[in-house]
This record gives C-alpha cells, structure tokens and sequence, in this order.
C-alpha cells in the first residue's frame, strides 16, 4: 500500500512539472497577469516573476526564471517566487547590488546572476523577525528612508528591517491595498495589486495621485492594448498633468506615461506617444532656450533642440528654481518667454528668469486653481478635470467674468463625448 502511494504522489507530481512546462502555461503578461515578484537587475533592467517564469524589461515573452537564475531549479516544485528587490547597501559592498529572492522560508542572494555561497538560508537567520511566506519586498535606501532598509510586506503587515540595527518596525500603510509585489524604479515606489499598481511614500504608504492605474498602461508595451488604449488615454475624462503649446500654436498635453499631442486644427489629433521614461509630470512651461518639467518637488530643465538633454545643475527643487515654496499647482510662460507665471491654489506670481536671484512676485488673484496651464498664440488656457478655460489675454485671468466652459476630450482631442 506505500508503495502505491508512493508511486502515485510520484505520478501526481510528475503531472503537475509536465503541466507547468507545457506550452500552454507560459503565461502573457499582455492579458493582465498578477505578477508574484518585481525587481531590477544590476544593470537597472526591470525583472517580472510570474508562477516560475520571467519575463525581462517592458516587453517581450516569458521565458523560465531557472533560466537565469539555475539554482532555483531545485525549488521548481514551488512554481512562484514570493518576493524579490535588489539589495542596496553601499556600507556593505560585497553585498550591495545583490538580487534577493524570497520562496517560502528561504532566502536566495544572486550577484550577477550566480547564487552566493552558503545559500538558500532561512529567512529568519538574514532578516530576524521578518516572517515567513511573504506577498512583497522592496528595498528603501537612504535618504528616501532614514537608513538603508527594506520594506516588507505580508497581508497587510507592514515591516521595515533596518540594516544598520537589525531593528524591525511595524507601519500602517492605511491608504493603500495590499501588495502582492513591489518595486522600487527611477527612485519612486510602486505596489502592485493584480494588474494595478499604486505610488506610494515608502515612509508613510501614502498614495498621492489618482490610482490605482493599470500595468499594462505603465510598466508594459503590449501591441493589442496599447492600441485600444490610444482611445481609451484619448478620450479619457481623467485630469490633465500638464499642457503646453510651441511657437506654432499646436498643443501638447500630458497624462501619466502618455504624451498626446493636440492639434490646433478643430477636432485635430496629432497622435499619442509614449515618454520614454516613467513620469508624471506636473506641468511644464518653455522659454526661448529650455523646456522645464516638474516632478514632485523638483524641476527638470531640457536644453530646447533635437535631442532634449538635461541642463548641468538640475534637478532642483522648486523653491530654488522659482523662488517660492511648493506644492503649487501649475505654471506656463507666455510670448516673452522671460517671465513664468506660477499658479498656487487661487493666486498667480511671476518669477522673471533672467533674474540672477528669482523671487515669485506680483501675487494676484485669479478665477479657481488649475490642474494644468498654458499660452499660446490664441491666449491663455487654465484646464481643470475634464475641462478648460480660454482667456484670450493674460489680464483676462484676473476678471470676474467667467468664461465659457469647454470639454477637454471633445473639443481638445476630437471625441464624441
């Protein structure tokens, strides 16, 4: 009778390999898969797990995570890796830049893609007090924490492991979902929940912004998807981060990823285009030599030509580059080009940028703050929502007559709602 028991668990276990290595269960990322595990390589490449297979960067198929990293073909059986980031430690450095995986109880270092000697170890004797059977792993170096740490999570328990002390702290991330990976790109946070993500303060777990968002839309480049969401982004009622308009008058407006550009012609769509890079930018404003974008609290400054490459000395904070403090809410420069005029809640200032010292000066009021702004030939538009107000001077901001009201996606981007 043990015998065949033994034989069949034997046969069962046999069915379940040949199953997960069939064809038929590699998975797609493009049909909005829950991803078990998300981190970057040594090189910045962003690595997606998903039931024992991986898939590399923002595109392309699958391929099996034993593949790359070989020993974790003694723990096929598992089919999943629980939890991954890439560990930052420069006070360490034979373990710094080291890929950390999570599979049950055990812990696996790579460096360069080779496990490091005496492991799997037990999770408990690398990180004591972090539990077992993890949903999430992030890694939090410092500033952006107050000491290098990593961030875990479990259900909705929340630990930072401080590698300095070995200390653990419980947070409460009250206002974000539980995380079933999460991931740390281009100094910003990200918790995956299904095929939705959420940013969140690594300090806090506050989510700032409308979210959650989807994936696909972000993080991969899927043909079919993409295309149907150059509708869905087109014609979306979602706010506006940021607009602006060249010297010929056409528009160009952003929206998470999205880069749509907006004809002047009515009803003119000029097509909508990926940002290279993962921003969400605030707003932008050009002058005569650069195009400055912002993010969060900082300002990104482009030199204006062909090939848009960041000015020496930027990122700075908004207070350094403006003379006034952030939060503030949008900000444009109209045909002078020397003069920026910045939008906080209900009040408008202007810094002049030929200043060797800039202060935001000229403080008045204006109708309603703004989510998105700029000027063009035609004059000034302040968008909020979903929808955008046209002042055909900039004096025009100042006055008590409201003008008419416009819809962005109908009579911006051509759609028929």
């Amino acid at each position: 009778l043990l015998t065949l028991l033994s034989l069949k668990r034997d046969t069962d276990n046999q069915k379940l390999l040949t199953k997960w290595r069939s064809p038929a269960a590699v998975p797609d990322r493009c049909q909005g898969i829950e991803m078990d595990a998300v981190t970057v390589n040594e090189d910045g490449i962003p690595y997606f797990f998903h039931s024992g297979f991986l898939f590399k960067g923002f595109h392309g198929a699958a391929e099996r995570a034993n593949e790359t990293f070989t020993e974790l073909d003694e723990h096929q059986h598992l089919g999943h890796v629980d939890a991954a980031f890439r560990l930052h430690y420069e006070d360490h450095p034979t373990e710094h830049n080291n890929i950390i995986f999570f599979l049950d109880t055990q812990i696996f270092s790579y460096y360069q893609h080779k496990l490091e000697g005496g492991y799997p170890k037990n999770i408990s004797e690398v990180y004591p007090g972090i539990p077992d059977h993890l949903d999430a792993a992030v890694e939090c170096p410092k500033p952006e924490c107050e000491e290098d740490s990593v961030i875990f999570f479990k259900g909705d328990e929340i630990f930072h492991f401080n590698f300095k002390t070995k200390a653990v702290e419980m947070k409460e991330f009250t206002s974000m979902p539980n995380c079933t990976s999460a991931f740390r790109f281009m100094e910003h946070y990200y918790c995956f929940h299904g095929h939705n993500f959420s940013k969140f303060d690594p300090k806090t777990g506050e989510v700032h912004g409308r979210y959650p968002k989807e994936a696909r839309d972000f993080f991969m480049r899927c043909s079919k998807f993409s295309h149907d969401h150059v509708e869905r982004e087109r014609c979306s009622r979602a706010h506006l981060d940021a607009i602006t308009a060249d010297n010929e008058g056409d528009m160009f407006a952003f929206r998470g990823q999205s880069f749509i550009c907006a004809l002047t012609v009515p009803g003119g769509f000029g097509g909508l285009f990926r940002i290279k890079h993962l921003i969400e930018s605030k707003f932008i404003y050009r002058t005569s030599h650069f195009t400055a974008r912002f993010q969060d609290e900082h300002v990104f400054a482009y030199r204006v030509g062909e090939n848009h490459t960041l000015l020496d000395g930027y990122p700075k904070t908004v207070k350094e580059e403006l003379g006034i403090e952030g939060p503030i809410d949008s900000a444009f420069s109209c045909d002078e080009h020397q003069h920026v005029h910045v939008v906080k809640g209900q009040l408008m200032y202007d810094v002049d940028m030929a200043a060797s010292e800039r202060n935001a000066t000229n403080e008045r009021s204006i109708m309603f703050p703004s989510d998105a702004a700029m000027c063009g030939p035609r004059g000034v538009t302040l968008v909020k929502g979903n929808h955008f107000y046209h002042f055909d001077t900039l004096k025009l901001l100042f006055s008590r007559a409201v003008p008419e009201r416009h819809q962005v996606s109908l009579e911006l981007f051509g759609c028929d709602h």
